[in-house]
């Protein structure tokens, strides 16, 4: 069984439904699948920011699982493909983006969710994790914790030692609107807003969203 957290933000619901559709359509094998909200820490840009780092926490320190940012997100790939990819011999694998800037300093456009869209260091890292729940770096990670973590240092995963963050294919986390391919790739990420906002509904890779969207609503 998959253990699949997805990140939940009511006002980017058609988006999080649509991943989900998305996934369950391409996987050969179960997957648990669990929506990820504030779990009251709406910390950052949106419902999830900060609770995604909960997900070993929710599984008891045990075993592994994945967090996907989900509501911006399209899975055009085999989720037990991205589950076979884990390694033990770290704390965390992530798609890693080197020397990445935006090109969108808005995002959200025209939503309630509009706002500024922060540069850091490993941005987007922690967007898609493959989470190894019992590495010790996790062990102190409780909602008590989080909550006193500046949120940028956990974006960036500064509390995991460089050599505890592995690398994923960069197929897995596909970050079409900020002009990486959408050929080849297993998992598309709209950054700025996803084509189900009206100022993003031609944005790279829209036709597999839209797509997706209308097989979910039959």
């Amino acid at each position: 069984m998959i253990h699949l957290f997805c990140g939940y933000e009511a006002r980017e619901a058609i988006g999080f439904h649509v991943f989900v559709s998305s996934v369950i359509e391409n996987a050969s094998v179960p997957v648990n699948i669990i929506p990820l909200a504030a779990m009251t820490m709406p910390r950052g840009s949106n419902a999830f920011t900060v609770s995604r780092f909960l997900v070993p926490c929710l599984m008891q320190f045990r075993g592994r699982a994945i967090f996907a940012d989900a509501s911006d997100m399209l899975m055009l790939g085999d989720v037990a493909d991205l589950d076979t990819l884990f390694d033990p011999a770290f704390a965390v694998q992530v798609v890693k983006h080197p020397n990445y800037k935006t090109r969108h300093k808005i995002k959200y456009r025209g939503t309630a969710l509009e706002t500024i869209n922060t540069e850091y260091p490993r941005k987007n890292w922690a967007s898609l994790m493959l989470m190894n729940c019992e590495h010790p770096v996790w062990s102190g990670m409780t909602p008590s914790e989080l909550v006193q973590r500046p949120v940028l240092d956990l974006l960036q995963l500064r509390h995991v030692p460089d050599e505890g963050i592995g690398e994923l294919p960069n197929s897995w986390n596909r970050l079409v609107d900020e002009g990486q391919p959408v050929e080849g790739a297993d998992l598309m990420h709209w950054t700025a807003g996803i084509p189900g906002f009206e100022a993003y509904r031609d944005a790279p890779g829209s036709s597999a969203w839209h797509q997706a969207r209308r097989a979910m609503e039959g």
